[in-house]
This record gives C-alpha cells, sequence and structure tokens, in this order.
C-alpha cells in the first residue's frame, strides 16, 4: 500500500457549478470591483441565450465591455499579446473568457500580461513569473474536457517557432470559475468526446504522477467516476441534460486534480502531437493515453487498480494496472475515438514526435509514475499508429 507523503494545496478559485450560473457574471466582476472589462468570447457560443443575457446584464450593472469574438483555430502568442494591449490601451480593469479551452488559455495568458507587462513568451520562457494580479479574471467554459477553468496553465502556440507551449503559474488562476452545464448542450459529437477524454486523461494522471496526494487522487477519482457514467451518452446525444451536468462536473473535478498534481506521459506526447501535427488538443491526448498507459502501468499499479474501480472495470483478479488500460481503451472505443493513422500521423514524423516529447515537452515525462526514455516513447507511438480502428 501506497504511503501518505507530505503535500500542500491551494486553489484560490471561486467556483458556481450548476444550470446557468452564467447570469452570475455581473456578480462575479462586481465583487472583483470591475468597472470595465475585455470579454473574449468563441465564435460558436458567442450567440448562445445564455452568453447573450448574461453580457447584456454586465452591461445594465454599468459595467463597460470591450467584446472580441475568437474566431477558429489555436490560440497564440501574438493573440493573447494584442489582446493585452487591448486591455491596456482600453483601461480595462477585468478580464473574460467564454469558449473552449483555447479561449480560457489567451484569456488567462493576456490577464497577466495586461497586469504586469512583458510579452507571452518571457512568461512561457520563464523570463518572467507571475505575481499576484491586480486585474480581475472570471472565466467560463463551453466544453467540459480541459479544466482550464480553474487551472493555472495555458497551452498557445508561438508563431515564431510554430509549436504549442504549455506554461503556467498559479497566480495565473481566475478568481471565478462560472462552470454552467448549459453552455455545453449541442456540443458536436468529436469535441464532446475529445474534451471528456481529456478530462479523464487528467483524472488518471492526478491519481498516479509522482506529485499525486490524496486530495488529486480524491478529485481524479471522482472525475473517472463522472466520466464513465457520462461521456458515451454526452457523445451519443448532445442534448442529454443529465450526461452533460455529470461531464461539466468531471470537466472541473479532473481541473482540480490536475492543479493538485500534474498530467501525466500522455500530455508530453499529445502536446508533440500538437506541435508536430498541429492538431487539437483534447484529440491527441486520446490517441496516445492507453499506450501510455500500458507502459508505464507496473510502476503504479495499485492506484490504477482504483482508477479501473472508478471507471466501472470487472475485477478480473490482476493487479498490474490492466485493468485500468483495459477501462480507458473501452472508454476510447464506446465513443468512436479516432486512432493515430485516421488521424494523419505518418511514421516519417515520428522522430520529430519522439524529439518533441523528449525535449521542450519533457515535463510530463519527468513526473510521471515511469522513468521514460526516448526509445520508451517511439514504442508508445509506434503502439499507437498501429491501430487501424478502436
Amino acid at each position: 500500500m501506497d504511503t501518505i507523503d507530505p503535500f500542500r494545496a491551494h486553489l484560490p478559485v471561486r467556483i458556481a457549478f450548476g444550470d446557468g450560473v452564467t447570469a452570475e457574471l455581473p456578480d462575479a466582476l462586481g465583487a472583483l470591483g470591475a468597472t470595465a472589462a475585455l470579454v473574449v468570447v468563441e465564435e460558436p457560443v458567442a450567440g448562445h441565450p445564455s452568453v447573450v443575457a448574461a453580457l447584456a446584464a454586465v452591461d445594465a450593472a454599468g459595467i463597460r465591455l470591450d467584446r472580441v469574438v475568437k474566431g477558429p483555430g489555436e490560440p497564440t502568442f501574438a493573440l493573447a499579446d494584442e489582446l493585452a494591449r487591448r486591455v491596456r490601451d482600453g483601461g480595462l480593469d477585468a478580464v473574460v473568457g467564454i469558449g473552449g479551452g483555447s479561449a480560457l488559455d489567451v484569456a488567462k495568458a493576456a490577464r497577466i500580461v495586461a497586469d504586469q507587462g512583458g510579452a507571452v513568451a518571457e512568461y512561457a520562457s520563464g523570463a518572467r513569473l507571475a505575481a499576484p494580479p491586480r486585474l480581475g479574471l472570471v472565466l467560463c467554459p463551453t466544453t467540459a474536457g480541459t479544466g482550464s477553468e480553474v487551472s493555472g496553465a495555458s497551452v498557445l502556440t508561438d508563431g515564431h517557432t510554430d509549436r504549442k507551449i504549455g506554461f503556467g503559474h498559479p497566480n495565473m488562476r481566475a478568481q471565478h470559475a462560472l462552470v454552467d452545464p448549459v453552455l455545453t448542450h449541442g456540443l458536436p459529437a468529436a469535441p464532446t468526446a475529445h474534451s471528456g477524454v481529456d478530462a479523464l486523461a487528467q483524472a488518471i494522471g492526478a491519481c498516479t504522477v509522482r506529485n499525486s496526494s490524496p486530495l488529486s487522487v480524491a478529485f481524479g477519482l471522482e472525475a473517472c467516476h463522472h466520466v464513465a457514467l457520462s461521456l458515451r451518452e454526452a457523445v451519443a446525444n448532445g442534448s442529454d441534460v443529465e450526461a452533460r451536468r455529470r461531464m461539466a462536473c468531471a470537466s472541473v473535478t479532473a481541473g482540480l486534480a490536475m492543479n493538485l498534481s500534474d498530467c501525466a506521459a500522455d500530455h508530453a506526447l499529445a502536446q508533440a502531437l500538437g506541435s508536430v501535427m498541429h492538431l487539437p488538443h483534447g484529440l491527441t491526448v486520446g490517441l496516445v493515453v492507453a499506450e501510455t498507459l500500458e507502459l508505464s502501468r507496473a510502476d503504479c499499479a495499485e492506484r490504477l487498480g482504483r482508477v479501473a474501480d472508478a471507471l466501472g472495470e470487472p475485477a478480473d483478479g490482476t493487479a498490474d494496472g490492466s485493468r485500468a488500460v483495459r477501462a480507458v481503451r473501452r472508454v476510447l472505443a464506446d465513443v468512436g475515438f479516432p486512432t493515430l493513422s485516421e488521424s494523419g500521423v505518418r511514421e516519417d514524423s515520428l522522430s520529430a514526435l519522439v524529439a518533441s516529447a523528449t525535449g521542450e515537452q519533457s515535463y510530463n515525462l519527468e513526473i510521471d509514475c515511469h522513468v521514460w526514455d526516448a526509445g520508451e516513447v517511439e514504442q508508445a507511438f509506434r503502439a499507437a499508429l498501429a491501430l487501424e480502428s478502436r
């Protein structure tokens, strides 16, 4: 049985969860003392009735808004820097992000740059560290998976290197997260599956990584439980209200788990796929999560047994972590998750993928329960590439 090592935790994010909590946006901004705010809203939800009503209520409360509708595509350093300039030039004192992980990530980065100066690249490289912010930040997720609304991390593309870079600091977290399952109703099947599997991977990683704690494990197992009960249903029927509620809860719970520990090796390989192949984050995680777990399971078998229980995988007498891997593969098959080859990845990209995963993206390898080498990273990619279908 695992020993309980000393741990510390600090998650100063006020969370409001439930159908309709988007309406609390004026109150959240008021609590921050905001008089004017930049609102970054993703295009697909810019006309959502709940979003329109919430922004109208902010206007009615006398808080000036500068609205930016974010179009499709991954967020970039350049966009975050541009938004930070709008905040400074407009004399704004808060930022609101409404959308999926990309909108929330760019809002986080823009807030910290506007508040403390410099450029996003300096925070991403570690040349600058985020201090406690003076500007307010409120985040409203419209997908269920990234947990970005409660995390201090951003994943943005550096236009100079054409690489996705993940960076973060506790001071980049929002002060308020409004998690409204209604905003996820009707989300198409593919992004529902991608974001849901991302939440699952975060939850499992929070149970197995080297800096996990009883708190991260508790949140992670709860998130696994909700994913098992609802992801298949949410993918099959975007209007399944209870499935959407459970997935929204899984997302925020997995996000809290991730913030109490870190993500595992799957995220290193996924970030490499994002950087080299320019695939969306949730998709990349699901393409490799089972294969990374297969290689690392012996080093965290006891924890993975609890993960398998939370995912509802029947007992089979094994204690080597294989039951959890089988449960993850079942989830992927249930939602029709694509494979690496179906996503356009070919063998001639492997060397670049391995170099990326073991280089700039290697932190999640280092924190994983297993000690990885480049050969094993390639082995995981090859195993994923060998799958023709789920």
